[in-house]
């Protein structure tokens, strides 16, 4: 029989193996893909945000859950990790904390070397179909494969890249024996705008320096992208749960003016410029131009007013596969305080397959990293 069994080789099924290796338990970490951790790798293109340190840390977190793991495996936390797989880290201006090296190859090469070395073993392209009867049901390049083991940890991933092995098709498994899912949503999503053709030119440019505006009073400053399909970006991703959830939007695009301030900018203009020449001389981009006048015909009299607050005509979230993350999962009450299916003794859940989410900053890493952690620990303790 099989001791401790994880499937699913990303961060959260990682961190759960190391920390049934450190309590002793003989593990096996299958992945249905060629190579592990790859929406790991994928996140770290660009450069890997590992965590966020921010005064504020826990309240990027809807799930007053989550509290007690995040404390425990926190960005303090979550360095000191790093560090200790021989990975400097840095704190950018924004509290973004990225490796030194700023990839996850480096990192994630130090991570398998030290779980080999713990006597973790990792089978690729195993992967799960389903159960028979009590058995856990494998294809494998060998063929199809039975395990039974002692305890598992579930590491699957959410609904988003499916690509990349998140791809949700263990949802009817665990629902068919009980296990109570919340319907996934995407979460840090772009949306869909209906452009008409004068903004095509537009395309592939960012929006910067603008606060995006919400109706409770939030305002986040962050860059966003045009795209033939909508907007996307960091900036978008920031208020991405509360537009899903119905909120408007409105756009501040000279945030460090006041009405007045821009009001009085363009009085200054000459009889006779066009809307072109005085949005150009308010010192706006194009592609800023290029969304009043989009967005604002037919321009009113108050045009200070609505640079500053600009209506988006949003259609609605761009579809789940394209998600950077999602909302949704299995329920948090189908779960023991150690995460442990409350249908299924002796399985365990972590990652992006909880019912949580977070915003894009390091934030959704660490809480992978960290319910990795904490299932991994009390699956050490079950059966002893």
């Amino acid at each position: 029989m099989t001791d401790a069994l994880v499937i699913g080789a990303g961060p959260a099924g990682l961190m759960a193996a190391e920390a049934l290796a450190a309590a002793g338990r003989r593990v096996l970490v299958v992945e249905a893909k060629p190579s592990p951790a790859r929406k790991f790798l994928m996140a770290g293109k660009s450069g890997l945000n590992i965590t966020h340190a921010s005064p504020d840390f826990m309240g990027a977190y809807p799930q007053d859950w989550l509290a007690p793991v995040l404390a425990d495996f926190g960005p303090d936390a979550v360095q000191d990790w790093c560090r200790g797989l021989g990975q400097e880290v840095f704190t950018g201006s924004s509290g973004r904390v990225f490796p030194v090296a700023m990839k996850a190859s480096p990192l994630l090469r130090a991570w398998l070397a030290r779980l080999n070395a713990a006597g973790v073993e990792l089978r690729s392209r195993w992967r799960w179909v389903g159960f028979d009867g009590t058995d856990f049901a494998f294809e494998t390049p060998e063929g199809g494969a039975l395990l039974q083991p002692a305890t598992t940890v579930l590491a699957l991933g959410g609904a988003s890249w499916a690509r990349l092995g998140s791809d949700a098709a263990w949802v009817p498994w665990l629902a068919a024996r009980g296990v109570p899912i919340t319907p996934f949503q995407p979460a840090n999503m772009g949306f869909v705008v209906h452009w008409s053709p004068h903004m095509a030119r537009h395309f592939g440019q960012p929006v910067k320096g603008a606060a995006l505006c919400l109706p409770d009073g939030r305002r986040e400053r962050g860059e966003f992208v045009i795209s033939s399909k909508g907007l996307e970006g960091g900036g978008i991703y920031a208020v991405s749960r509360a537009l899903r959830q119905g909120a408007s939007l409105r756009l501040d695009l000279l945030p460090d003016l006041n009405v007045q301030a821009v009001a009085a900018k363009l009085a200054k203009a000459r009889h006779g410029d066009s809307v072109t020449a005085r949005l150009r001389k308010l010192g706006l981009s194009p592609v800023a131009m290029g969304l009043v006048q989009e967005w604002g015909r037919p321009l009113p009299d108050d045009l200070a007013a609505l640079i500053k607050a600009l209506p988006v005509p949003l259609a609605g979230p761009r579809p789940l596969d394209e998600a950077i993350s999602v909302a949704g999962g299995i329920a948090r009450d189908g779960l023991t305080d150690g995460f442990e299916l409350r249908a299924l003794p002796h399985v365990f859940a972590c990652g992006e397959m909880l019912d949580w989410e977070a915003p894009t900053g390091g934030y959704l890493l660490n809480a992978c990293l960290a319910t990795g952690l904490w299932a991994g620990r009390a699956a050490a303790q079950d059966g002893r």
